[in-house]
């Protein structure tokens, strides 16, 4: 049975709800997931779309980082996504982990990996993450 906050993290709508990612799991020292590749992922070369591997490295990043810092009584931003695309992928399941670098009070830095089913790595990223007072007005 799922942990209550995964299964709040998959009944939010939005756009890992939209592209069929599933959360496995989710704390503050591993956050990962899953999703099968469909034509909604494609570019128009019929291969998953560079910035749907962001999205995912970018959303395992934040969730993980707001662990970390939702205790302290902040929020966490992205400041910087450098994604590098290793293997194009047409088809399969896709799998996302990430883990933290570091979790400094005002900022964090986590890595991401997404494989295929053969384990072979498809992307890799890194993103840097500010942390904010919770009571600050984003925007």
């Amino acid at each position: 049975m799922p942990e209550p906050l995964v299964e709040e993290l998959n009944g939010h709508s939005g756009w890992v709800n939209e592209m069929g990612i599933v959360i496995l799991a989710a704390s503050p020292d591993e956050v990962s997931c899953e999703w099968e590749v469909g034509e909604k992922h494609h570019q128009p070369y019929g291969i998953v779309h560079g910035g749907v591997h962001c999205g995912v490295i970018e959303t395992l990043a934040s969730i993980g980082a707001a662990l970390v810092a939702q205790p302290r009584r902040q929020r966490v931003v992205g400041l910087e996504n450098n994604t590098t695309f290793i293997r194009a992928v047409r088809s399969g399941k896709l799998h996302g982990v990430a883990r933290p670098v570091t979790r400094g009070r005002s900022s964090q830095v986590w890595e991401a990996w997404i494989r295929d089913d053969k384990d072979q790595l498809v992307a890799q990223g890194r993103v840097r993450l500010l942390c904010v007072d919770e009571n600050r007005t984003l925007g």
